[in-house]
């Protein structure tokens, strides 16, 4: 099938962008750089011999993406080595090979939090432990009191630009973290999936939070379709159990797949300057429709990808099914809960083209009218 000239140029995938008939943002996906995925592909393939004479399994990662991955993390101030990293076939693989291996009873998670990280901690057995977060942060108390009910378990947080309020986790509140983690002997499992997508400028990111183990992906900054993420331990000995659990192989990426990921991580910084520059632009226009309007609140936060509203009548669910009738789907605040609160929050969002966004708040604003009597 040729792809027509257009598609190289999409904001979003055309589930999102209005262009198959329907919107269908229940997922914050950013289209696929063409251009740069495919030039990426071609060059991978041109080098590709070394990796096609092995049997297929890379263990921890292919040598130079883990040196990649290590070079990254250590130009921005956290010195690593490629023996701290290893492979998975993403983001969520990460975290279930640290779930496997690690079998915490209980885990502290942030509440709201990303439900596909959520179903893969309860399917590996986890009680989930609440801690509140909302778009002006982190509640400390709460949060002590999840490190407590997880002793000896695991904490999953999203510090940065956390998915779905969009709060940026500021540097005392992550010493609070560590504290907390050392003092209950919890393993702190940061995802930082959306930590490139900073829209903020020049302006330098929280330090992370210390002794944390890191979960990364290119979904975000590259395309969900890079099915590439990697664990960054804080030192050798964990990477070493995890490269004998028996989900290590099945969960990690494939060669050719790591190879693509060499490619775009060494060219990563324009594409990453033209994705902010674009979410920017969306994300200012998406607040500029919504804002100053009784029927919902929000923050506009410093990067990720969607708008976190309070909605200050109707129900999610209301809404969302009203939207829905309109040929827009959006994720209810409820999905997000790990405790079946968050009724009357929406999540919203910015990764289409403007003209669809101002189709999104044409929408919202029918979705959230009130009844004619």
């Amino acid at each position: 099938m040729q792809l027509p000239p257009s598609s190289a140029e999409r904001f979003a995938p055309p589930s999102a962008d209005g262009s198959a008939g329907t919107i269908d943002l229940r997922r914050a996906v950013p289209a696929a750089p063409r251009a740069e995925y495919l030039a990426a592909t071609a060059r991978a393939a041109r080098r590709a011999g070394p990796a096609l004479a092995q049997g297929g399994r890379s263990g921890a990662g292919l040598p130079e993406l883990r040196e990649a991955i290590a070079g990254r993390y250590t130009r921005e101030g956290l010195p690593t080595r490629a023996e701290q990293i290893l492979v998975t076939s993403g983001a969520r693989a990460a975290l279930a090979l640290l779930a496997a291996q690690l079998r915490p009873r209980v885990v502290a998670v942030e509440n709201p939090t990303y439900p596909r990280a959520a179903a893969v901690l309860r399917g590996a057995g986890a009680r989930l432990s609440g801690l509140r977060v909302t778009t002006e942060g982190w509640d400390e108390d709460r949060l002590r009191a999840a490190f407590a009910a997880a002793r000896g378990g695991l904490a999953y947080l999203v510090p940065d630009f956390q998915n779905p309020t969009g709060a940026l986790m500021d540097a005392p509140t992550r010493q609070a973290v560590a504290a907390a983690a050392a003092e209950h002997r919890v393993t702190v499992v940061a995802d930082e999936t959306l930590r490139d997508l900073h829209l903020s400028g020049p302006v330098p990111l929280p330090a992370r939070i210390p002794r944390a183990v890191l979960v990364g992906s290119a979904s975000k900054a590259v395309w969900a379709g890079v099915r590439v993420g990697w664990i960054r331990a804080p030192g050798t000995d964990l990477i070493g159990e995890l490269l004998h659990h028996p989900l290590c192989e099945p969960l990690s990426a494939p060669p050719m797949e790591q190879l693509v990921a060499v490619e775009l991580l060494d060219a990563l910084e324009p594409l990453l300057e033209r994705r902010r520059a674009e979410l920017l632009t969306q994300r200012d226009h998406l607040a500029g429709r919504l804002a100053d309007d009784a029927r919902w609140t929000f923050t506009v936060p410093q990067g990720g990808l969607v708008l976190w509203l309070r909605l200050n009548g109707l129900r999610a669910d209301t809404v969302t099914a009203r939207a829905a009738a309109a040929g827009l789907h959006l994720a209810p605040g409820s999905s997000f809960a790990v405790d079946g609160t968050l009724a009357r929050y929406l999540r919203v969002p910015w990764t289409p083209p403007t003209a669809t966004l101002d189709r999104i708040a044409d929408i919202l604003d029918e979705a959230c009218a009130p009844p004619l009597h």
